[in-house]
Parts: C-alpha cells; structure tokens; sequence
C-alpha cells in the first residue's frame, strides 16, 4: 500500500474536522468535529505503524489508546452539554459564551470550592436542604 493514499484520507478528514469546530455553532457537532480530527490522527498512527512495520506495534497500541480516551472525552462532554441544556435551553457555544461574558462568568453555588451561595442562600420555601456552616464560621 502506498503511503499517501491514507494520509490524503486523513488530511481530508482533520481539515474537515477543523472546518466543523470553526464554522459550527451547536455544542454536539462541535463535539462530532472533534471525533473527526482524533479519527485522522488514528489513522495516521495505523499508517506510520504499517509502514515502519514496527514489532511492537506501537502505533496500533497508542491508537487503542487515542480510542479510550476520546470515548472518555465524549462522554464527559455530552453530560456537559446535557446540563447546560438542561439549565439553559440551548446548546449554542456563542451564545453561551455571551451568556457567560454578560454575567462576568459567575457561577453561584455550582463550585466546589466554598465561594458559591453564602449560607442560608441555597434554600427556598419548600426546600428542605441542610445549611452547612463552612470551615471558619463560628456557629
């Protein structure tokens, strides 16, 4: 097999790649053109293996790899778009990113870190969550 064949392939395939992440603004499809770039790199990984006709098939191994980790990427993704869908009805990235200019990029009570909602702000009528004092209050 001659090696330009397959690389012409994935070229075609990472510049359509970047074309979606670029041109495209709903959260999923960026999320597919992405899938497409990892596709070609696959690709030219099986390629360069098969030609070097390497022993320890490290090419093939690392384009396992690549295939883990991308499946991991996705899933973590389209939980993240299915939140903000969740939260916002859209899953336009540049509206979202206004959205996210406009309000400073504040994002109250979703940080882990003990800055979101001050006591007491979290609950509403009705709600029956526990108020949880934070490390250096004195109540």
């Amino acid at each position: 097999m001659h090696l330009a064949y397959p690389l012409v392939v994935a070229s075609l395939l990472f510049s359509i790649g970047v074309y979606g992440v670029l041109a495209r603004r709903n959260a999923i499809l960026v999320l597919m053109s992405v899938e497409l770039m990892l596709n070609a790199v696959n690709l030219n990984l099986v390629t360069f293996d098969i030609w070097w006709r390497d022993r320890l098939h490290g090419g093939q191994v690392l384009t396992l790899f690549t295939i883990v980790i991308a499946a991991a990427e996705v899933g973590l993704g389209l939980a993240i778009v299915l939140l903000v869908y969740r939260n916002r009805q859209m899953i336009d990235v540049d509206r979202l990113r206004a959205l996210a200019e406009e309000t400073g990029g504040d994002v109250r009570g979703v940080r882990g870190d003990g800055e979101g909602e001050s006591e007491g702000e979290g609950a509403k009528d009705g709600d029956h969550a526990a108020v949880v004092p934070s490390e250096g209050s004195t109540t």
